[in-house]
């Protein structure tokens, strides 16, 4: 093993700040507006939220990849607790790498309960991989 695997509860914390951060990046982005549909069974045209959010996914997604594949594999959550992103070897974590682990993950917590169970693997697993982790061949290390 190349360095030593990051801790579980510094992961799980660079990974809070991270939503923070993304979700300040994002707000703009987040909107609502409203549609007017048919409601079949009344007969009436009613109005109903629609939350607007793809742009604010993109930019998390944009976030989480471009940081961790040209900036030392390192978010900014994971910079200030000191861990990183690197391949399964200990070496700089490539571009489609960092994409598609970023996908594996953003494609888990897209489905219903999927992204706990990828955060659980962290638990259970030797080697601390969420299941994100393991699709992409990346391990979380202390820098």
């Amino acid at each position: 093993m190349p360095a030593r695997l990051g801790g579980r509860w510094r992961r799980l914390f660079a990974g809070i700040l991270d939503i923070i951060i993304v979700s300040l990046i994002s707000s703009p982005f987040t909107y609502r507006t409203y549609g007017t549909i048919l409601d079949i069974e009344s007969g009436v045209f009613v109005r109903i939220p629609i939350q607007h959010t793809l742009l604010a996914a993109l930019v998390g997604f944009l976030y989480y990849w471009l940081l961790t594949a040209f900036w030392n594999g390192q978010t900014l959550g994971k910079k200030l607790l000191h861990l990183r992103v690197t391949d399964v070897s200990g070496q700089r974590v490539g571009v489609g790498q960092a994409a598609l682990r970023e996908a594996a993950s953003w494609v888990m917590y897209a489905t219903c309960c999927l992204g706990w169970i990828d955060l659980a693997f962290i638990l259970f697993n030797q080697r601390k991989q969420a299941l994100h982790d393991i699709v992409a061949k990346t391990l979380v290390v202390d820098t």
